[in-house]
């Protein structure tokens, strides 16, 4: 890529260690990552059409990437943590259910002898299981895909962060992300040493 600043969203108003990657970045880093096992380390390598700039930058990068996918794994343990607090609630509104559904039907039959009461005893059982279905969805499946972001996420969120540079455009890191201060670029040319990023 020809730009840091391309790796993140460029709407963002964030300062550079909290600014979001580009969603494309991010489709394609997780995207990437997801294909790997488990198992195998996982790492970040950003090739930049220019020399290197900033002392620090690829510091930088490192801290504002790991940054964003903790962002990414607590708001999917949010996510876990909601889901499970639904599913409880939706478990006992089914189980409160199913079981009026069951006195309901005992009545209906004791009441109405016959084929009809049986149907309508029917009825009210396999709508007191449908009530069931959400939760059982829930602590059956629904959880799975989100704890494995959170493991993903965890993941990324520690992995290596490496930049290499090439291009002979000693001027170009000036134009880069993250904006540098007037002071250094008056100050600041090819013979003299790049500043370092502020913390």
């Amino acid at each position: 890529m020809a730009e840091l600043r391309q790796l993140f969203n460029s709407i963002d108003p964030s300062p550079f260690g909290e600014k979001d990657l580009d969603p494309k970045a991010e489709e394609f880093v997780v995207g990437w990552a997801r294909e790997v096992p488990r198992t195998a380390p996982l790492a970040l390598l950003v090739y930049l059409d220019r020399p290197a700039g900033l002392q620090n930058e690829t510091e930088a990068l490192r801290d504002a990437v790991h940054q964003f996918f903790r962002g990414r794994s607590e708001v999917s343990r949010r996510r876990l943590h909601q889901l499970f607090r639904l599913g409880r609630w939706s478990l006992l509104v089914g189980i409160l259910f199913l079981g009026v559904s069951l006195a309901v039907g005992s009545v209906v039959e004791s009441a109405l002898s016959g084929r009809l009461g049986k149907v309508l005893q029917e009825g009210f059982l396999i709508g007191g299981w449908v009530a069931m279905w959400r939760p059982l969805e829930i602590f059956l499946y629904d959880w799975w895909p989100i704890r494995a972001d959170i493991r993903l996420y965890d993941r990324l969120s520690v992995m290596p962060v490496e930049i290499r540079c090439t291009g002979t455009d000693a001027d170009a890191w000036r134009r880069d992300w993250p904006a540098v201060p007037a002071a250094w670029t008056a100050g600041t040319g090819p013979s003299s040493p790049a500043p370092s990023l502020p913390r």
